[in-house]
């Protein structure tokens, strides 16, 4: 019998147990079941990256706190021997704390995605949108860095001892001296810190913003709490330390608007006329979807010692339009020429100086069949 009692004790814990977790993930399943639903009904947005992301950053903590709870509730009907129920409650304290840390740090990912959800930054006019990505991006790493301080303090309150308190205060007194050693340490994590803040609030770049850095040109992909990540167009990543946007000097041409002029340059021989060159160039705008119908000019800018240089100026909503746009003119403008004016492409001419042996007339036409002669 006294067997039988015993079996049916930890029979009776087995159940209890394992009524606890059925409980708490079937409740978690019916939860998220119907958030998914939610989600599923803004599938243009998640295509995006704009959904709130419930499902993603809140369900595995969610279970977490969901299974804690429910054995918190049973815990006491457990056949453990009592001097490991202190033990076994601590242990379970310091999970709830943690996941407790866990789902703060979610739901301000999830408080992200609402509010930037109304920010587009894939739209053309995005300046508005970038700012507030970037500046709720750095306001989240600080937020998640005081939840993990929190987390921290909180697992160590659970503990209720005294010694541990005396321990904190005894540390608390002697940070001043650890200050000092750490300032000189991580001076540049400290002012990478302080950068990130300026930047925050100043705004010499943003999220997406196109930039020319160390002469590469990029975008910026991602702003951390040390680095930024510049994407360049060859699909390479450029690490710069947030403290080099504030103490030197870069190009960022998507500071107030994404509109952007570019140029192409053409060389050509002094005789060719240029108004028909100004018509195409105002032909090949008009036909491209690229130009956002603003400028379209060419001009004649240099006369170099044996070409004509003309440039062909454009505008463009993008710097990625400005690109595609003005390599079309180059190659557009260069097939016109070909095909109407071959005889206009740049040329050397030179005069060649008749030989003591022969006749003026005979000297120069040896030099005239590849290249035009001139008086």
């Amino acid at each position: 019998m006294k067997i039988l009692h015993v079996w049916h004790g930890w029979f009776f814990a087995l159940f209890l147990f394992c009524a606890a977790l059925v409980f708490s993930n079937v409740f978690h399943w019916l939860l998220f079941r119907v958030l998914r639903r939610k989600q599923a009904q803004e599938t243009s947005l998640e295509s995006r990256g704009l959904g709130l992301g419930l499902q993603r950053y809140l369900a595995r903590p969610a279970r977490a706190i969901f299974v804690l709870t429910c054995l918190f509730l049973v815990e006491p009907g457990l056949p453990i021997p009592r001097s490991y129920h202190d033990e076994v409650r601590q242990a379970m304290a310091i999970l709830f704390v943690l996941s407790l840390g866990w789902f703060a740090a979610g739901f301000v990912y999830v408080v992200q995605n609402i509010f930037l959800r109304r920010y587009d930054i894939t739209s053309t006019d995005n300046i508005q949108a970038r700012r507030i990505h970037t500046q709720f991006g750095l306001f989240r790493r600080f937020l998640i860095s005081l939840i993990v301080v929190v987390t921290i303090a909180g697992v160590l309150w659970t503990f209720h001892d005294d010694r541990l308190w005396k321990a904190g205060t005894g540390l608390l007194a002697s940070a001043g001296i650890a200050s000092l050693v750490l300032a000189t340490a991580a001076k540049s994590t400290a002012s990478n810190f302080l950068a990130g803040v300026q930047i925050a609030l100043t705004e010499p770049i943003r999220i997406d913003d196109v930039v020319i850095v160390q002469g590469e040109w990029g975008r910026i992909e991602e702003i951390t709490s040390a680095y930024v990540v510049v994407k360049i167009w060859d699909l390479r990543r450029l690490i710069v330390p947030l403290s080099y946007f504030i103490e030197n000097s870069f190009q960022n041409w998507t500071r107030q608007s994404s509109d952007i002029l570019g140029t192409a340059f053409l060389y050509v021989d002094y005789t060719i006329p240029v108004e028909p060159l100004r018509q195409k160039l105002r032909e090949i705008c008009e036909s491209s979807p690229l130009w956002d119908r603003k400028v379209c000019v060419l001009q004649v800018t240099d006369v170099k010692e044996h070409t004509m240089e003309l440039r062909c100026l454009v505008s463009n909503r993008s710097a990625g339009d400005n690109f595609d746009l003005r390599c079309l003119v180059r190659e557009k403008m260069i097939e016109f020429i070909r095909e109407n004016y071959p005889q206009h492409f740049p040329r050397t001419r030179f005069t060649a100086l008749p030989d003591s042996g022969r006749s003026q007339g005979e000297t120069a036409e040896k030099f005239t069949t590849p290249i035009q002669k001139a008086s």
